[in-house]
């Protein structure tokens, strides 16, 4: 298979894994995060989102992380901007990049934000114009583009039909993104050829979460097409609100272990993103989420029990 010679992944621990937790989280972990984030080699972190914090308290801190962190010259830092009031605020603080999203359900745009996808689109286009005049590259989240927790199957014509409405306001790339996790590499494949009607490879993104387990195999089906931009979250933070204890997100240091087992360049110190994930695990107060940084923390144990025991 032609795998592409390097992916590039956007960590969204920051702001996508730990919105919904119930606990606060002090701004100087989530800056802290991002600081071990770009340590590891992340070139692209999403920090935090402009949203109100009546509908979103962990994130009323956006202002005060947003200038704590240190900036790495070439790491690009993301946020999440739902309206113009946020994008003003957010303006101030100087991301590199704003992310707006729709859905490509229509029941689930209604329950999320109370609108049609048409209206969802009209509410974004004066934000995208405004931040393109700003000068700061916006990307566009399709949300349930592979299935709804209301609708079921999405139709790949759904998601292409998004994607044309979001290049026509003037969205510079596009993340594929499986909110629930139901998606399967079939379904994968279909999803990106409707979006690449609208966008090239170089501006698409796969965004998978593994609520049944497809987040990896997933992600190999969208290396097969050339894609190579992805999202993903440390330590597998992030839950899935539509599936009681259900994963959400896939963790970062499975899909670059995943790339790296395919002699696919990513620029990650995966040791570092290991650490970094055990770190924000930690503050949490719970073992980390992903896979492959369990096996890793494990191995020294292992090694030395087996010492212990002389085997």
């Amino acid at each position: 298979m032609p795998y592409p010679n390097r992916v590039r992944l956007i960590d969204v621990a920051p702001r996508d894994g730990l919105q919904n937790e119930k606990q606060p989280v002090a701004a100087a972990v989530k800056i802290e995060l991002v600081h071990r984030l770009q340590a590891a080699g992340l070139r692209e972190i999403e920090v935090t989102s402009y949203v109100s914090p009546k509908w979103v308290p962990q994130m009323a801190d956006n202002h005060e992380v947003m200038t704590g962190i240190t900036r790495q010259p070439g790491v690009r830092y993301a946020v999440l901007t739902p309206n113009m009031k946020g994008l003003e605020a957010a303006l101030a603080d100087r991301p590199d990049e704003i992310v707006v999203f729709g859905a490509a359900s229509e029941t689930f745009s209604q329950k999320n934000i109370n609108c049609s996808i048409a209206e969802s689109i009209e509410r974004f286009a004066p934000v995208v114009a405004a931040a393109l005049q700003a000068g700061v590259a916006v990307r566009g989240a399709i949300s349930c583009a592979l299935g709804c927790p209301y609708e079921g199957d999405i139709a790949p014509e759904r998601v292409g039909e998004l994607a044309r409405l979001m290049k026509d306001i003037g969205v510079q790339r596009v993340d594929i993104a499986d909110t629930i996790g139901v998606g399967t590499p079939l379904k994968v494949q279909r999803a990106f050829e409707a979006a690449l009607a609208h966008y090239d490879l170089d501006h698409v993104s796969g965004h998978f979460h593994d609520t049944y387990g497809q987040a990896l195999a997933n992600t190999l089906a969208a290396l097969q097409m050339g894609v190579w931009n992805f999202q993903s979250s440390v330590a597998g933070l992030g839950g899935c609100p539509y599936a009681r204890g259900a994963t959400g997100n896939v963790a970062t240091e499975d899909v670059v272990y995943l790339l790296h087992g395919l002699g696919i360049d990513t620029g990650i110190d995966l040791d570092a993103l290991v650490d970094a994930g055990a770190w924000i695990s930690a503050q949490l107060g719970r073992p980390t989420g992903s896979r492959v940084g369990r096996a890793l923390l494990a191995k020294p144990a292992a090694a030395a029990g087996a010492a212990a025991q002389g085997h």
